[in-house]
């Protein structure tokens, strides 16, 4: 019996960094939503664990336990082998990583016919809120995560082939103690995203200029309503009115910069 299971790009559309604890973990607070693109898993029962990975970005993508799939399994406690089909750019602030070791754990859930009795946390920040896949708000050190009930937007989301270490990110901020969202309302939805930040983005455009490049790039794209990094970068985002201005747009970067990830996207 075999297990297929999708796992979605993240994207944070916001990104408070709020502090930071004794022990060296940041506190965030970033609303969460989920695309319908994003890499695809097959989990089946094996005696020994495997990790075989294809697809249009699997060049570079390690195939043993430094993978998070790998490690995922190893925390379930079960031998599985997993195929993982990968069209989401890795170390890239879309949680490729995360979304796929959080879907390898539900479809090992669904294969052994038990939960999860881990701590997602110790996999990675990123776990909880892939686990639960769709529009949140998490908060704390990624351990807060509360559903959210918003509108779908729809997005183009580009990626200029440049990796930027999360590390490297927040040892560049100036400051780690700056204001949380506040209430998130669900009317005038895309207005309030406007009015909130990615507190990593000016530190991971310094480390990486052509984080720059590509916002700038999305600022000059007919009828964008917002622009923005996702997490800790490179991966940039601008979202559109409707599902068409997003697939219009897409077709038009894809064409201006072909050197670039572009992918439109509906995020719920």
């Amino acid at each position: 019996m075999a297990i297929e299971v999708f796992a979605p790009a993240k994207v944070n559309l916001t990104l408070h960094v709020t502090g930071q604890r004794a022990d060296g973990y940041h506190l965030l607070d970033s609303v969460v939503m989920f695309a319908d693109f994003g890499d695809h898993l097959r989990v089946t029962k094996a005696s020994e664990m495997s990790l075989r990975v294809t697809g249009p970005l699997a060049d570079g993508v390690p195939e043993d336990a430094r993978n998070l799939c790998w490690r995922a399994a190893e925390a379930f406690g079960e031998p599985v082998a997993i195929e993982l089909d990968k069209h989401l750019p890795h170390a890239a602030g879309i949680g490729g990583g995360s979304s796929d070791a959080a879907a390898v754990l539900r479809a090992m859930e669904q294969l052994f016919e038990r939960p999860f009795g881990g701590d997602p946390l110790t996999l990675g920040a990123d776990i909880p809120v892939c686990l639960h896949a769709s529009a949140a708000r998490m908060a704390g050190i990624g351990e807060e995560i509360t559903g959210l009930s918003v509108p779908a937007v729809h997005a183009v989301l580009v990626n200029p082939r440049v990796d930027v270490p999360t590390p490297a990110v927040f040892k560049a901020l100036p400051t780690k103690d700056n204001p949380p969202m506040g209430e998130i309302p669900e009317s005038e939805y895309l207005a309030w995203l406007a009015s909130q930040r990615n507190d990593m983005e000016a530190a991971a455009a310094g480390l990486a200029p052509e984080i720059q490049t590509t916002l700038d790039a999305l600022a000059q794209v007919p009828n964008q309503c917002l622009t923005r990094m996702s997490g800790s970068g490179a991966t940039c985002f601008a979202l559109f009115e409707s599902r068409a201005l997003a697939d219009h747009a897409a077709q038009m970067l894809a064409t201006q910069y072909p050197n670039w990830w572009v992918q439109s996207a509906t995020l719920t």
